[in-house]
């Protein structure tokens, strides 16, 4: 990007809230990490000595040398040490006090229920890996999951790591080509998939999509068949019963010894254009990073029903719904299906029922609840809940407000923090124990080194805008791009010496940092570079609004004008009154220069797989542009 796009003009920050909350006392009482500043100076002034303590809380077959070793754009830690992540996920807590605590409890659309427990779970995972290795899965050998969020998409993600296998989830979702195209990167020699997945009350059958997606793939040995409906589907002869493979082995399978380095799984993450990126990460760091992170940050304890409404096809899935919280032993709810099937206050519903205490869901879902209105939410006990936490895309301050308020009745505490797929835990957070400022993720977490810079890698002062990037590596960044080594170095050497993210960033002079946008949909209005996550808070504080987009269109005087695309909430009927009032409260809060020159009311937002807002997409529509394979979008 560089200069080229000419990002070397100032980026401003005009939403200022100026306001600061501060935790609940029920939350500082119980927070695992009490005392952030010193952590943090600590975990700077001494990374081996930080991470390294971490570490030693888990189990290695063999110790590590030393912590890390840094030769950038590469870098490697635990050199030496072996171990398997699932010695950590599951035989840690199955050989404990904890063998008969709930590790998963499951549930559909309809309220049925699968509840398994850290012992349990192991079984299941040791059968599902002998069944594996009996069709010649060995260590090194890839396996694509394209399954929904199900206990057995969980089996199949921890069995390939016991053996060393290395696992890529697609989202079960994605069309044929962006399955196909996964398969064809990593080279599978199985693929382990469900017959259908449930949504809205409706059968979407996934098998088809699996066999168009395979057509001509010789590589391809095995397909494992999770069968769900009945009568079950015919199998090929190249096809295997998922629970009659797992059921036909023992439920002893020692772990393979991994070396800390060594891959424990590819996810892809793509744009518009180009081919995907097969991000990896390893065993050793990503478990010493998401297990701390799980208890620093998300402040889960052995007490707690922990809730991720994310999905096993994304990082989120991967980080905080199986391994990072199952290395600390929590107990972990998934549910398949909608949010808001079969009614709209049934989310809160399951955190009534099941005492949810801590939950990790996007400002996207938080703004469907502001849409649907608060009547949804208080017919249900919400008391359990300590700690919401939100992720996915900058989080307006009126939905932190209206969780805050409404949804925790300030009793609990949201929370926002930043993160990305190639690295795979938040690096911006507001920890529990620290005030909150609406418009800001918060501040750099323990061993995180970041920093707003010019496109020439210089340091910018506090509240101007420019490019965030890490200064150090971390041990649950990933390592590679899978097959493709210089796309990975390019994160590196865009801007010498720094991890570049591709977002907009700002931090203000008490060390907080806002992300502003993608650095693609910053908008340029008569020489005032403006963020979308700005623009996009202005809009949804106003009182009719429910979730906005903003771009940028050329315009001949201002070189762009700003064009919004507005969901109302329940209730309010689009007329022009309206549109003029946003308008204008829009620039009563941000000034001249962010007045929208045009205001869409629309039914919804186009979004990625994931939740994320397909900016380019509605500019593309505008200026009639081809709009690229969408399949295959997921951040």
């Amino acid at each position: 990007m560089g200069n080229s796009h000419g990002y070397e003009t100032k980026i401003e920050h005009l939403f200022k809230t100026g306001l600061k909350y501060f935790p609940p006392n029920r939350v500082l009482e119980e927070a695992f990490l009490k005392d952030y500043e010193s952590v943090y100076a600590y975990s700077i002034r001494d990374p081996e000595g930080f991470w390294g303590q971490i570490a030693n809380e888990l189990v290695w077959v063999e110790p590590w040398q030393k912590v890390r070793e840094i030769d950038l754009p590469y870098h490697r830690w635990f050199i030496g040490g072996k171990t398997n992540i699932t010695i950590n996920a599951l035989d840690r807590h199955a050989d404990s006090w904890r063998r008969n605590k709930v590790a998963v409890i499951w549930l559909s659309e309809e309220g049925e229920e699968q509840v398994g427990t850290y012992g349990q779970l192991r079984d299941r995972v040791n059968q599902f890996a002998n069944g594996l290795k009996s069709l010649g899965v060995k260590r090194g050998d890839r396996v694509v999951i394209y399954m929904p969020l199900t206990i057995e998409g969980m089996i199949a993600m921890l069995a390939c790591a016991r053996i060393g296998a290395i696992h890529s989830v697609v989202y079960a979702g994605m069309g044929a080509g962006a399955l196909r195209s996964r398969v064809e990167d990593c080279q599978a020699k199985v693929v382990i998939c469900s017959d259908v997945t449930y949504r809205r009350g409706k059968v979407v059958r996934l098998k088809a999509v699996v066999d168009e997606a395979l057509d001509g793939l010789d590589f391809v040995e095995k397909v494992i068949v999770h069968r769900r409906t009945h009568p079950p589907i015919e199998l090929e002869e190249w096809e295997v019963d998922f629970w009659e493979l797992l059921r036909a082995h023992s439920h002893r399978c020692p772990p393979e010894i991994m070396d800390a380095e060594d891959p424990l799984f590819i996810l892809y993450t793509s744009g518009t254009t180009g081919k995907p990126k097969g991000v990896v990460h390893v065993h050793g760091g990503y478990m010493v990073g998401t297990y701390y992170l799980t208890k620093a940050f998300f402040d889960i304890k052995d007490k707690d029903v922990y809730w991720s409404t994310s999905d096993i096809g994304w990082i989120v899935g991967h980080s905080f719904i199986v391994y990072g919280p199952l290395c600390a032993g929590a107990t972990v709810l998934i549910r398949e299906g909608a949010p808001d099937y079969p009614h709209p206050g049934v989310v809160w519903e399951m955190v009534q029922k099941y005492g949810v205490s801590v939950m990790f869901t996007a400002p996207t879902a938080l703004r469907m609840f502001m849409r649907f209105g608060e009547e949804h939410i208080k017919k249900y006990d919400r008391s359990t809940l300590r700690i919401l936490a939100c992720a996915g895309e900058p989080l307006n301050p009126e939905a932190w407000n209206f969780a805050q308020e409404v949804i925790l009745e300030n009793q609990g505490y949201c929370i926002d923090n930043f993160w990305q797929t190639e690295v795979a835990g938040p690096v911006l957070g507001t920890i529990p124990t620290i005030p909150y400022k609406p418009g800001f993720a918060g501040k750099p977490l323990p061993g995180v080194v970041v920093d707003v810079v010019d496109a020439n890698g210089k340091p910018l002062p506090a509240e101007q805008g420019g490019y965030l990037v890490l200064r150090q590596p971390l041990p649950y960044m990933m390592r590679t791009v899978y097959n493709n080594p210089e796309r990975y170095e390019q994160y590196w050497n865009e801007i010498p010496g720094c991890y570049k993210t591709g977002d907009i960033a700002v931090c203000d002079e008490e060390g907080y940092f806002a992300v502003l946008g993608r650095a693609d949909d910053v908008l340029n209005v008569a020489g005032h570079r403006i963020g979308t996550a700005d623009l996009e808070s202005a809009l949804v504080s106003h009182p009719a609004v429910a979730e906005a987009a903003a771009i940028g269109l050329p315009d001949e005087i201002k070189g762009e004008r700003i064009k919004v695309f507005v969901v109302l909430r329940a209730g309010k009927e689009p007329t022009d009154g309206l549109r003029k009032s946003i308008i204008q409260h829009v620039r009563k809060e941000l000034g001249p220069i962010a007045t929208p020159s045009e205001v869409a009311f629309v039914e919804k937002l186009p979004k990625t797989r994931s939740g994320k807002i397909m900016r380019r997409l509605l500019r593309a529509r505008e200026l009639g542009l081809p709009e690229g394979d969408t399949s295959t979008l997921e951040d």
